[in-house]
C-alpha cells in the first residue's frame, strides 16, 4: 500500500512529463464558442493519432502522444454533422465526409498547424501555422513550460471578418472561410508552382501581404519561412483553437 500511495501522489505535471518521454505530447484546446471537429493527418509513413478526427465541445481539452520524429498537420473542421457511422459533412475542413479522416487531408480553406518533431538529421522540432491553404479558424501552437529557442506560431485574428470578397467562402450567407489566392485563382504564379516554384520567382501577392499584416506569425505563402517557421526542443505543446488575445 505504501508503494501505491507514493505512485498516486506523484504530481500531475511530473506524470505528464513521464508519459511523454518516448515522444511528444500534444494538448488540443477548443477555446471557440462552438464545437469543432479537429482533423489530423500524419505525413507519408507516419501514424495518424485518434484515427484522424474527433469532436470537441467548447472548453474541452484533448491530450495525446505522438512518437519521436512524428510529422503531420492538424486543422479544425466547423459545423459538422455526422450519422452513427461517422459519415456526414463539414462546412470547412471536410475530409471526404468522414468523422475519422484516416489519412485524408482537409478541404481548403483551412488554417493548418504543421509540425516536424525531430528527424534523422536533427533533434529540433519545427512547427508553424499556415495560411497557404486559406483560413477558417484562428489557432496557435506553443511549447508548454518553455523550451530551447521556442516561439509562438499563431493566427489569432478572425480573417473571415476582413476577407476580400473574391476569396470568401459562404454557407447560408455567412462567411465561414477565406480562400488563399492560389485556391481562388489557381495559377502557377499564385500557387508557387512550375516556373514560380522557388523563393526567387515566387513572391507574396497582395492577398498574402494582407494576411501577413494581420497575422505576422503565420505562413502567408509557400516561401514565407523567415518569420513564420519556429524551431524548438520541448516535450509538450499546446494547440489552441480560437486562442485568447
Amino acid at each position: 500500500m505504501l508503494v501505491l500511495y507514493h505512485l498516486v501522489s506523484i504530481p500531475l505535471c511530473v506524470f505528464l512529463f513521464l508519459v511523454s518521454t518516448n515522444g511528444t505530447q500534444l494538448i488540443l484546446v477548443n477555446n471557440c464558442r462552438r464545437s469543432i471537429w479537429p482533423g489530423i493527418l500524419g505525413n507519408t509513413g507516419q501514424m495518424t493519432p485518434k484515427d484522424g478526427g474527433f469532436h470537441m465541445i467548447t472548453g474541452e481539452e484533448v491530450v495525446f502522444d505522438v512518437p519521436k520524429k512524428w510529422s503531420g498537420r492538424i486543422w479544425a473542421r466547423q459545423n459538422c454533422h455526422f450519422d452513427r457511422n461517422g459519415t456526414g459533412s463539414c462546412d470547412t475542413g471536410d475530409c471526404d465526409g468522414q468523422l475519422k479522416c484516416r489519412g485524408l487531408g482537409g478541404k481548403p480553406p483551412t488554417t493548418v498547424v504543421e509540425m516536424t518533431l525531430g528527424s534523422s538529421t536533427s533533434p529540433l522540432h519545427f512547427y508553424d501555422v499556415s495560411l497557404v491553404d486559406g483560413f477558417n479558424v484562428p489557432v496557435s501552437m506553443r511549447p508548454v513550460g518553455g523550451g530551447i529557442g521556442c516561439g509562438m506560431a499563431e493566427c489569432d485574428v478572425d480573417l473571415n471578418i476582413c476577407c476580400p470578397s473574391a476569396l470568401e467562402v459562404k454557407v447560408g450567407g455567412k462567411v465561414v472561410g477565406c480562400k488563399s489566392a492560389c485556391l481562388a485563382i489557381q495559377s502557377a504564379k499564385y500557387c508557387c508552382t512550375g516556373q514560380f516554384a522557388s523563393p526567387k520567382t515566387c513572391k507574396p501577392t497582395i492577398f498574402a501581404l494582407l494576411f501577413k499584416a494581420i497575422c505576422p506569425k503565420a505562413y502567408s505563402y509557400a516561401f514565407d519561412e523567415s518569420s513564420s517557421l519556429n524551431k524548438c526542443r520541448a516535450s509538450r505543446y499546446v494547440i489552441i483553437f480560437c486562442p485568447p488575445k
